[in-house]
């Protein structure tokens, strides 16, 4: 039995380093090139997996040779990928241009990713079995839906991560017990419910803000927020996915949920200072050791 299950996207990035983001129209040239293991999904799973929790995935691969480095990758950082499904789709792909500020712009081909639909028994069972579910957006909604649903009806605590943004139904919203946006994304839920408070919908939201830390809002109590420590960031791919990982593994763990926020801030900030999503993703023992300093 996993303390955390992700419900999620796999895919593999293939990441340009560029003087500048290119505009429309415009061709640059690449100074620096590397492939590596990534999607939401697997990001998240892995901050899990690292920051010390027990961690299993449910996902869609393809047949193909990043399936394969895809399902080698899982084993290496030892997440149970016992419910990993390979589908007949490609593995899905991300195309990420990262420039020396460490802004980066992301392009996605779901791929295998589209066919993580329905879950079937075992899936359920074993989000009913988790401490924690956490789920994001770049697989289908409604497989978001249901997996919120089981989390439910199971007693796991249910964390969504809504990234990329859509317009999302309120019987999901209902079922979750932490919604995690930025400050766009909290704009845009605000926006298509007509909530003028998410936490009218949600008990418990956590705003990220990138560089200036986080957010917490918990209904009729106080704002907390988490400064993040100043770093020199170098590419800030994955590390709102490291957030959320690491969050979910503190929660996991029996951490109150201020103290997990400050774990999250702490592993976030360590993230940025290395290329790549998943490379960049740190350990349990560099995240205290960050909190200790």
């Amino acid at each position: 039995m996993a303390d955390v299950v992700v419900v999620g996207s796999a895919n593999v990035d293939q990441v340009f380093r560029v003087d500048r983001i290119p505009e429309p129209g415009e061709t640059v040239l690449s100074t620096g090139f590397s492939t590596a293991r990534g999607g939401k999904g697997q990001n998240q799973a892995v901050a899990a997996a690292r920051a010390g929790a027990s961690t299993a995935f449910i996902a869609a691969i393809g047949d193909d040779g990043f399936g394969r480095l895809t399902a080698e990758g899982l084993t290496e950082d030892r997440i149970d990928s016992s419910r990993v499904r390979t589908v007949d789709a490609a593995t899905g792909t991300a195309l990420i241009a990262v420039d020396p500020r460490g802004e980066n712009t992301i392009i996605v081909e779901a791929g295998a990713n589209a066919r993580l639909a329905p879950l079937d028994a075992g899936d359920r069972e074993s989000i009913a079995e988790a401490s924690v579910l956490l789920l994001q957006l770049e697989i289908p909604l409604d497989t978001v839906v249901e997996a919120a649903a089981a989390a439910r009806a199971g007693g796991t605590t249910a964390v969504l991560n809504a990234a990329p943004i859509a317009d999302l139904p309120v019987a999901l919203l209902a079922d979750l017990d932490v919604l995690i946006v930025n400050e766009h994304e909290a704009a845009h839920l605000r926006a298509s419910t007509g909530a003028t408070e998410l936490t009218s919908l949600v008990e418990t939201v956590v705003v990220t803000l990138g560089a200036d830390g986080a957010e917490l809002h918990r209904r009729e109590r106080d704002v907390v927020r988490v400064p993040a420590p100043r770093v020199t960031a170098v590419d800030a791919t994955g590390a709102g996915d490291t957030f959320c990982g690491a969050f979910a593994a503190a929660l996991a763990g029996g951490a109150e949920v201020d103290d997990a926020l400050g774990f999250a801030v702490a592993a976030a900030s360590l993230s940025v200072q290395r290329h790549g999503a998943v490379p960049s993703i740190p350990r349990r023992a560099e995240i205290d050791a960050a909190l200790a300093r």
